[in-house]
């Protein structure tokens, strides 16, 4: 009862504002906008993935029955429609001398397979604008997030995890330098988070913190776009605040990460180019996290207070495609390396000492074509996602959690895509 209120709220707000705002505020309020999305696609065998295969990440590992047949050989198909969106962008009057503008956003993704098809929140914001500064404060992308350079795939997954993904309660202050922007972001975690969820996070006491050299450059007359940067970003944890053993601790984990990227759109051809080495990237929808850290203090060992250590994700990608207003061609492909830990593992042969994703994964790649059609308010999209996981295994892990004699599992999805945009 409550999802269908809050529903019904969204629908009528705008036209209880309108009665409500003078006539001198009449261009103020808030306007809808969003699509309706259908999304039918066939994999060659089971995956890693999101909300009922929609959201996929990687090919499962091989599982072998009693007769040495693999049970994740099998194929699978699904038709979802839990990606329709709606975005209410909201105007009002100047405050503290700026420009004031906001944002609200919701899906139908859900918050798990249990609540699929439930409406939940992706962006809520409003922003303060000066002259040559700007202050965000709410839900929005993740300061790793490029909303200027990211993949233009057809599949929900948006690049991962070779992408960054994530959505973050944050605050964030823009300064302008002409073409040139330094950004600073403070951030918390919310639908996306570390392992164990978000409270070793807020137990850390210290925000995610991002620093970030942002510059565009754009002529609209030409078509013509240059977009670069470079970024680092720092995150604090405290996974525990007692031990297994029932002692206090105050262990933390501390991980950073750097990107850099680039955007190159000309009239007909559009490049962009983005890579990242990070520590603990897990919340990012990416391969990494961390794990116990090897130590032989008896008093640690019996008190079960370890210490941790990040375990290290190298992740780039490139997505290139045309630029037609009717029929748009591209293709994106992504690279993703486990690089493990600069420390040795407790019990690294064991997966009870990794808190991660991928610790038995050496390599993901992925390769993937696409095709859009536009006519109206209407797209079609066509996609073919090849997606190779290098699995081995926790048990032949070195004290680093390096990954040793692995080999390749592959799916190929095929996607099909109707979009009706309003």
């Amino acid at each position: 009862m409550n999802k269908r209120l809050l529903f019904l709220l969204i629908i009528i707000l705008p036209f209880f504002l309108k009665s409500q705002t003078p006539a001198a505020d009449k261009n103020f309020g808030i306007k809808f906008s969003g699509f309706v999305k259908n999304d039918f696609f066939f994999d060659s065998r089971q995956t890693t993935d999101i909300r009922e295969g929609h959201f996929l990440l990687y090919p499962k590992n091989i599982n072998l029955d009693m007769d040495g047949n693999d049970v994740n050989a099998a194929a699978s198909f699904n038709f979802l429609s839990i990606q329709s969106r709606l975005t209410g962008k909201i105007t009002g009057p100047d405050a503290f001398g700026a420009k004031t503008s906001g944002l609200i956003e919701g899906a139908f993704f859900g918050h798990s397979n249990a609540d699929i098809n439930g409406f939940r929140l992706r962006h809520a914001y409003f922003k303060l604008k000066w002259e040559h500064s700007e202050l965000l404060l709410g839900q929005s992308w993740n300061a790793l997030f490029i909303p200027d350079c990211f993949p233009h795939v057809v599949s929900f997954n948006t690049g991962a995890p070779f992408q960054p993904f994530s959505r973050n309660p944050q605050i964030r202050f823009t300064k302008s330098f002409g073409n040139f922007n330094l950004i600073v972001t403070a951030m918390s975690q919310r639908d996306f988070t570390s392992p164990g969820g978000s409270a070793s996070l807020r137990n850390s006491r210290i925000p995610n913190m991002n620093l970030k050299l942002h510059y565009k450059r754009e002529n609209k007359a030409k078509g013509n776009m240059l977009v670069a940067g470079i970024a680092g970003d720092a995150k604090y944890l405290q996974p525990r605040l007692i031990s297994s053993s029932g002692y206090q601790t105050n262990e933390t984990v501390e991980g950073f990460a750097g990107i850099a990227y680039l955007k190159v759109k000309t009239t007909d051809l559009t490049v962009k180019l983005e890579g990242i080495y990070g520590q603990n990237l897990y919340d990012l929808t990416m391969l990494g996290g961390y794990a116990y850290a090897y130590t032989e203090d008896t008093h640690i060992v019996n008190k079960d207070l370890y210490d941790y250590t990040t375990l290290d994700n190298l992740s780039f990608w490139t997505d290139i495609h045309t630029n037609g207003n009717k029929i748009q061609v591209g293709v994106f492909a992504g690279f993703s390396k486990n690089m493990a830990s600069l420390k040795n593992l407790k019990d690294w042969t064991s997966s009870s000492s990794y808190m991660s994703r991928g610790g038995n994964i050496d390599y993901v790649y992925r390769f993937s074509p696409r095709i859009m059609y536009n006519i109206g308010k209407i797209r079609l999209a066509a996609e073919c996602e090849y997606t190779v996981a290098a699995y081995g295994s926790f048990e032949t892990n070195n004290s680093l959690g390096q990954v040793q004699g692995s080999e390749e599992v592959a799916n190929l999805r095929i996607l099909l895509a109707a979009y009706y945009f309003f």
